[in-house]
């Protein structure tokens, strides 16, 4: 995956101020304990010498050989060990002196072994997908937000969209609390002003919150975007970027003006994310009917054949909010 440059600047300084907050709690902690349990500060000394000693023995410098090296660092275990002691005694936790690493794998630089660290790597994903999504004019919505009054009771042919949508709201619901990477892709259906967007909204809100790569957009601004950046009227990695996130929710299907060029992008981006494994939510105000008669069998096989089908009905919550003045 591409990174923008900016999103590269914002990961090194959250890297840097990560550990900054690591080395500051570290010399609290140790100021605290120099004044509490002056006794582990001696110790503390002896450990640091120790292990100066013990680094020139490791390189060289020393001439006592192995047997002085096993020696010394036997010292350092058995001081670690008396500190530790003495911190459970002073009522501490026994790390309590520890440096406590956001990521202990590469102390917070980002690199382990000269190649980029997972948490580097999720850094830029976030600020990639959020400049991204800076662009988008959809708000991110709770799920406590969801009022099931507005659906009615009965439509007159015997279904309650009440009792229909109750089970699309536990449905979403239940598929944001218990996400993962290889969840199922959605397809919502279903006329315009029912919730489609509203409960995206939703999913979106609690995945980025829970730290995964979220994006979330009108498709078709996303399609012009991807549009200026092939044909070289704007700079980014948009289509890249859209494939490789962990969730992708592309808004309102088949608003979008069709050409060879955007059935071709829905395609690549349907497609790809299908053989990556990772899953996609697509809305659309058009009927079963339509929607085959308007793209081609390779986007329908794939929409029909790979996304679970989610039925959004009732009656227009716009309406139904401007009649009773809510």
């Amino acid at each position: 995956m591409k990174y923008s440059i900016s999103a590269y600047d914002k990961a090194e300084n959250e890297l840097k101020r990560r550990r900054e907050a690591v080395m500051n709690e570290h010399e609290v902690h140790a100021q605290e304990i120099a004044q509490r349990l002056p006794e582990i500060e001696v110790l503390t000394r002896s450990l640091k010498a120790n292990n100066c000693e013990l680094m020139k023995g490791i390189v060289g410098k020393n001439a006592h050989g192995r047997e002085y090296i096993q020696k010394m660092r036997q010292n350092n275990a058995n001081t670690k060990r008396a500190i530790k002691g003495l911190l459970k005694m002073g009522g501490y936790p026994e790390d309590y002196l520890d440096y406590h690493y956001y990521c202990p794998k590469c102390c917070d630089y980002g690199y382990r072994d000269g190649v980029k660290c997972k948490c580097f790597t999720d850094l830029l994903k976030k600020y990639t997908t959020e400049e991204l999504n800076e662009n988008c004019s959809i708000q991110l919505h709770d799920f406590s937000e969801f009022r099931i009054e507005f659906y009615p009771e009965s439509d007159g042919n015997g279904m309650s969209p009440r009792e229909k949508m109750r089970t699309v709201y536990s449905n979403c619901r239940a598929y944001a609390d218990k996400f993962h990477e290889n969840s199922p892709s959605l397809f919502f259906i279903g006329k315009t002003g029912l919730g489609k967007t509203f409960l995206s909204a939703c999913i979106a809100n609690e995945l980025i919150q829970k730290g995964y790569s979220v994006i979330f957009a009108s498709l078709l601004k996303l399609l012009r975007q991807i549009e200026d950046e092939h044909f070289g009227r704007a700079t980014g990695q948009t289509l890249d970027i859209i494939e490789n996130a962990d969730l992708v929710i592309l808004d309102d299907l088949g608003s979008e003006f069709q050409t060879s060029f955007t059935d071709s992008v829905i395609y690549e981006i349907i497609n790809e994310r299908i053989n990556l494994g990772r899953p996609t939510i697509i809305s659309t105000n058009l009927t079963n009917e339509e929607y085959n008669a308007k793209y081609n069998e390779r986007i329908v096989s794939r929409l029909t054949g790979c996304f679970m089908p989610i039925m959004f009905v009732g009656n227009d919550i716009r309406h139904v909010k401007l009649k009773n003045n809510l």
